[in-house]
């Protein structure tokens, strides 16, 4: 890791995060929900989902880490769950995302630290 992927990783690292927060956040609200207010629900973590898949893929274009598409795959374990309608399932995966999103930004931050950038 040069001092460039580390920023990368760092910088992806938390916003990745944030939207996985966000939309598992969404979808555990899904569960006493119906109707319109369910169907609105999960168009929202769709469209979230979206959006983090477009910020790991950056990541993964800038930052060497096989930790990105690993957390790829768990993205696309939980739209397959969203999209199945069965939502709830997918903060599961959302969670395994998380983690490995948190031990990439831990690791770019410590490399950071050690350069003194940080």
């Amino acid at each position: 890791m040069n001092a460039q992927e580390a920023i990368m990783s760092f910088s992806q690292g938390e916003k990745i995060k944030a939207g996985l927060i966000w939309t598992s956040q969404i979808l555990q609200l899904l569960d006493g929900s119906v109707g319109g207010e369910r169907s609105a629900g999960v168009k929202t973590a769709g469209a979230l989902v979206g959006m983090i898949r477009h910020e790991i893929m950056l990541a993964q274009s800038r930052a060497s880490d096989s930790a990105w598409a690993e957390m790829m795959k768990d993205l696309e374990k939980a739209r397959v769950m969203i999209d199945s309608g069965i939502p709830s399932e997918a903060v599961t995966h959302l969670t395994r995302a998380l983690s490995k999103s948190t031990d990439v930004a831990g690791r770019a931050m410590a490399f950071l630290k050690d350069e003194g950038l940080l």
